[in-house]
């Protein structure tokens, strides 16, 4: 005769996929989930559709994140936590200017990408590079450096050379910093991370927060305008508002 606690397999599977969810910074879809813990589609569908229904779980056009019973508040939850109010400004983006497009956040002292929202149509720059060791040499990157008091940012470049990645590529401390000074809160990379790309990004401002959204596209199809800024800062606005309102109802 067993000792053993009786258990409820589906209450188990259930767990073990809101450990799943949790445990990514970007929505998962339903055949990853079901992958990752074992379960059939079928069963793993009917299961995420209760999680949904019951506020654990938030359904997304391309996965699931955590939903508003769990409100995690944990640091590393943060990002999920805000990717559900940003994820479909960063569509948006993508659409309007026809480009995949990045969420990058700073954390710790480090640049880190936290999303990227592409299409077939609008693939992402091959990252060769970690966006913490290229924060020099990207849009998103710039926008963040910009954004540092003196201190902040000269405490950056002293842990992170200024890397050679193309010969677009500022590797000079003092051109950077003019570049920094010169450009407000919209910067770009001109083929400066990778040949061939071409990026536009927005500073984004929140309640203990600093990011940047960015758009990258073939830069033969790049054109610094005026129209494309104004659709990039109105979709920085636009995340910093959404982090702004989730820091409010956490």
């Amino acid at each position: 005769m067993s000792n053993g606690p009786t258990l409820i397999g589906s209450v188990q599977r259930a767990l073990h996929l809101l450990d799943a969810v949790g445990s990514s910074s970007r929505p998962v879809t339903a055949k990853h989930l079901a992958r990752a813990v074992g379960v059939p589609l079928p069963t793993t569908y009917h299961l995420l559709r209760t999680l949904v229904h019951e506020g654990y779980l938030r359904k997304l056009e391309d996965g699931y994140v955590l939903g508003a019973r769990l409100r995690p508040a944990a640091p590393e939850h943060a990002s999920q936590r805000l990717l559900t109010h940003v994820r479909p400004i960063l569509r948006a983006l993508r659409d309007e200017l026809h480009g995949a497009a990045y969420l990058a956040l700073y954390n710790d002292g480090e640049i880190e990408l936290v999303d990227i929202v592409d299409s077939p149509r609008t693939p992402p720059a091959d990252l060769w590079v970690g966006a913490h060791e290229a924060g020099h040499a990207t849009a998103f990157g710039k926008c963040i450096l910009a954004t540092l008091t003196p201190d902040e940012r000269a405490d950056y470049l002293a842990r992170h050379r200024l890397a050679d990645l193309t010969p677009n590529t500022i590797t000079d401390a003092r051109t950077l910093e003019h570049t920094l000074s010169s450009g407000g809160e919209v910067f770009d990379d001109r083929q400066e991370y990778l040949l061939g790309t071409a990026c536009l990004g927005g500073v984004v401002h929140g309640p203990g927060m600093l990011g940047a959204v960015a758009v990258s596209l073939p830069a033969r199809r790049y054109r610094a305008t005026r129209a494309a800024a104004r659709v990039i800062q109105r979709a920085a606005h636009r995340v910093s508002r959404a982090a702004a309102a989730d820091a409010v109802t956490r």
